[in-house]
């Protein structure tokens, strides 16, 4: 290809010409959507992109549009307000040309391609407008983004539409698209029975053409986000970060029946959601609960990557596709903050004695936590556990879990600190297994040692050996690195005896 704009499309250019590139220079993307116009500027490593910027603008572009085939004249207005901003921001960060793209009020309204030119006039940018079908294959593409081996039934919600895609193997299959966006079914006539009836209506024809054998519901969209949140807030659930938040039916089933009978405006206030987003929590609650009773899935996850993660991953190449986005984030941190970049491979191979037996899912875990065991080390030294246990549990990190992610947590704050007791995050600790709270507190205590080496690789300085029936912890010093284990490195070596329970044997090979 020439890398003309038809040819590659709402980008305009192939965004990753090198494809053994981790780096990914900053992109833009504006999503014009059927409530938010949105802009999102991605940038660091290219398998997982960081939120550089973010923005949104609630403008309610397709609010009536049931009712009378236009844009709302108002949200028009802002829309196009909004998008002028987006593109001076734009120019002012220097990037290259915006991505833009619109989908249902847009592709719907008989004044879309008024909007459209006005757009085009007013900033320069080409709208894109995506149909259903495409909207449903990009925000499958952005689950996988964060999720590579995700396995289920992707539901995006949008203003004027819902759209439904098979995930399997990092692939999508089968997709298809409604009309259950809830600015669209505010316009249905009948009232409360109406508006029932065509929920079930539409999503029994959904159920035919898809098929109810998903064993998980993957949550795309602001709408789904606001109630998951809500179920954050009725459970007391501790870590309020929504990517990869999970619900069980019976759990959800119990917040959709507490979201009809709450205040819903004095909630609003504690859970940060604006007034334009709980507005449409009711209707959005409806179309859940008659999926959930259709599709019966086992797992409800929820998904914060959607529609423009999923042109990033369009773009990406089979080869970085297949990487793992948790590790990369990891190594473009550690690459960009750590003292010495490249020594957290070394630590883990230096560790890896006393982890043979952890599954593969674990495995990945604590490589991540060694490659990021230093990057906060600009932090003042009385902090550097806390804000090494706030960026595990709180940051940008696709393919981690909740439970992973406090494992990690947990595990870098040791690192820094010998005890979590009276520790403000406690309630989070509770997230985790009392085994697994023990295994992260081993991790932990095994980088504060290995970190001791990180003079040169710590494999050429010392060996561990870990013998688990017999409790026994060894160490093998190099003649000439036998000096490194001075006092601080003794008393390390010991706390992480004594966190294994094991008695420790140390000796200096001749």
């Amino acid at each position: 290809m020439d890398g003309n704009t038809e040819e590659w499309g709402p980008f305009g250019r192939p965004l990753f010409d090198d494809p053994s590139s981790r780096g990914l220079s900053r992109v833009g993307v504006v999503d014009v959507g059927s409530n938010s116009v949105r802009l999102v500027v991605f940038d660091g490593a290219a398998r997982s992109p960081a939120y550089f910027f973010n923005e949104k603008i609630l403008c309610g572009l397709g609010a009536g549009l049931r009712e009378t085939g236009h844009l709302n004249p108002e949200g028009r207005d802002r829309a196009l307000s909004a998008i002028k901003r987006f593109q001076l921001l734009a120019q002012g960060m220097d990037l290259a040309p915006l991505t833009a793209v619109a989908t249902a009020a847009v592709r719907d309204a008989t004044d879309g391609p008024a909007f459209r030119e006005d757009v085009l006039r007013e900033t320069g940018l080409k709208l894109y407008v995506i149909d259903g079908k495409e909207e449903a294959r990009l925000s499958a593409q952005g689950v996988l983004l964060g999720w590579p081996e995700a396995k289920g039934l992707m539901c995006d919600i949008g203003g004027s539409s819902l759209e439904l895609a098979e995930i399997n193997n990092g692939h999508v299959g089968k997709r298809v698209t409604s009309e259950l966006g809830p600015l669209k079914l505010a316009g249905v006539p009948g009232g409360k029975k109406g508006l029932k009836a065509e929920i079930h209506r539409v999503v029994d024809v959904l159920a035919e053409e898809m098929g109810t054998d998903h064993k998980r519901l993957f949550l795309v969209g602001g709408s789904w986000r606001a109630i998951a949140r809500l179920d954050m807030e009725r459970r007391g659930y501790p870590l309020t970060v929504l990517h990869e938040y999970r619900m069980t039916p019976k759990s959800l089933a119990a917040t959709l029946k507490w979201i009809e009978q709450t205040d819903l405006e004095e909630v609003r206030q504690h859970t940060s959601t604006s007034a334009a987003r709980m507005a449409l929590v009711p209707i959005a609650a409806q179309v859940l609960k008659r999926l959930v009773r259709v599709f019966k899935p086992k797992e409800i996850a929820v998904s914060s990557y959607g529609i423009r993660e999923g042109m990033l991953y369009e773009q990406m190449p089979d080869r970085l596709r297949k990487r793992d986005p948790l590790i990369e984030a990891c190594r473009f941190a550690e690459q960009k903050d750590a003292r010495s970049p490249g020594f957290g491979k070394a630590l883990f191979e230096f560790l890896e004695p006393l982890f043979k037996s952890v599954k593969p899912a674990e495995r990945r875990v604590i490589k991540a936590a060694c490659l990021l065991h230093d990057v906060s080390w600009r932090a003042h030294p009385d902090y550097r556990h806390e804000v090494c246990f706030d960026n595990a549990t709180r940051a940008n990190l696709g393919g981690l879990t909740h439970e992973e992610r406090v494992f990690l947590g947990v595990a870098l704050l040791h690192r820094y600190k010998n005890s979590r007791e009276g520790s403000r995050f406690e309630p989070l600790f509770a997230i985790l297994s009392e085994r697994d709270t023990m295994r992260a507190e081993v991790l932990g205590k095994a980088m504060r040692f290995g970190a001791m080496f990180a003079v040169d690789d710590p494999q050429k300085q010392a060996e561990l050996r870990w013998f688990p029936k017999k409790r026994d912890l060894h160490l093998y010093l190099q003649k000439d690195a036998a000096d490194l284990f001075g006092e601080v490195a003794q008393v390390r070596f010991q706390s992480l005896a004594d966190a294994l329970d094991a008695d420790i044997t140390v000796k200096t090979r001749r």
